[in-house]
Order: structure tokens, then sequence, then C-alpha cells
């Protein structure tokens, strides 16, 4: 029988996904930033002291407090729902009916079983049923999601869910290409290695549709 940590450990480096929904406890908000980046100081500091650092030297001093700052209002930001940008729309008035696709979205993640990044691109993609989105939106809706403990299959597919919901409409794509630094620096240690994730509703879900939109993600952005 496997014992438990172990379990975990190949839970972690199999990078399996348990749930569509990040696991946040029900109490995650009842305490404010500041109290929490407090909590997570003193956190860093006894890894750090664990670790056998000298938390006196002049490089040293500032990083407990620099990284409970970082997990709080930068990386881990997204799990905030305060943060939730909002997903203004407006009336396709000027009646596109084709695929709107936006590419190469810059996508900063952190790995929810190492904590360690997760970078890569994403390319989203929707078709109107008479509402639009603003471009920047969808970078927002990719940025808010990712900075958060994450698995790469349900960042994909909270991406595509958030968009539907604020379109109304089911037809809209995602694909992301991204690098784990937890298979590139740790482990099997393999650099050149990324994971390609997809999530296809609606009409993206027809192979011709699918293919247009897979082909436009290969067009070189020319300026």
């Amino acid at each position: 029988m496997i014992k438990n940590e172990e379990f975990q450990d190949e839970i972690g480096d199999n990078h399996v996904s348990l749930s569509a929904n990040n696991p946040i406890r029900k109490d995650a908000f009842d305490i404010s930033d500041d109290d929490k980046i407090e909590k997570i100081k003193k956190d860093v500091e006894n890894i750090l002291l664990t670790l056998g650092m000298d938390l006196t030297d002049d490089s040293l001093k500032g990083t407990p407090n620099r990284v409970a700052k970082m997990f709080v209002k930068e990386i881990f930001g997204g799990l905030n729902p305060d943060r939730k940008p909002k997903a203004s729309t407006f009336d396709n008035n000027y009646k596109y009916g084709e695929m709107l696709v936006e590419k190469n979205i810059i996508v900063y993640s952190t790995c929810e079983h190492h904590l360690l990044p997760i970078i890569g691109r994403a390319h989203v993609a929707y078709i109107s049923n008479g509402t639009v989105i603003g471009l920047s939106k969808m970078n927002r809706i990719v940025e808010y999601y990712a900075k958060r403990p994450q698995v790469q299959e349900r960042l994909t597919m909270q991406i595509v869910q958030e968009l539907q919901i604020a379109l109304g409409t089911e037809d809209v794509a995602c694909v992301i290409d991204a690098k784990h630094l937890c298979v590139n620096s740790r482990g099997i240690s393999d650099i050149e290695s990324s994971t390609v994730t997809s999530e296809f509703g609606g009409k993206f879900k027809d192979n011709v549709t699918r293919r247009e939109f897979l082909d436009y993600i290969k067009l070189e952005t020319k300026f």
C-alpha cells in the first residue's frame, strides 16, 4: 500500500488536477491582507532560519517581508475575489460574426504542487452571439486566474468558463503552452519540454472551427 506522503508526492510529480475549482477554504478572507503578510513573513523567516541562513545579513534582512508581500499582493493576488476584473461587455453593433482571437497572452502562474513558476502563453478566442468584450479584459481574466497556486488544466478551463459567462455564449476556446519550472529545474530537469492544454466550447468543438482557431495561433505577428 502506498503511504499518504508517497501518494501526495506522486500527484505532484504527475501534475494531477483533482478539481476544476481552486481548493480555497471558506475562511480564506476572514483576515486582512496586512495580517496575512505578517503571518507569512514569520513563516518565511522560520524556513530560512531552518535552512541555516543568516538573516542578520544585509542581503537577507528584508527577504521574509518581501516574499510575504509578493505572495499576498502579487503572485497569489488572484485568490482574492475583490481583485477579479470586471468583464465589461458591449453590444456587437458592427455585427462582426467571425472568430476573434487574442493570442500570445503572457502567462505567469505558480504550480500548486511545488510553488515553482509556470511561464507561457495563452491563446483565447470566441465567436460573438451579440456581445463582445474589451480586448484588454481577456488579458486581465487570464492574469487573474493565473495569479494563484494553479494546475494548468484548471487554469485553461477557468479562463473559458469565465468568458462564457461574461459573453453569454458557449463558443469560447483557450490553448495554453507553458513551461513548468518544477519539471525544468527539478525532478527530471528537462529544460526543453513544455505543456499544452486546451479547452473548447460550443462551436469550437467542431473540427473545422477548431482548425481555424489553431491556424490563427500559428500566424506570425509582424509590425
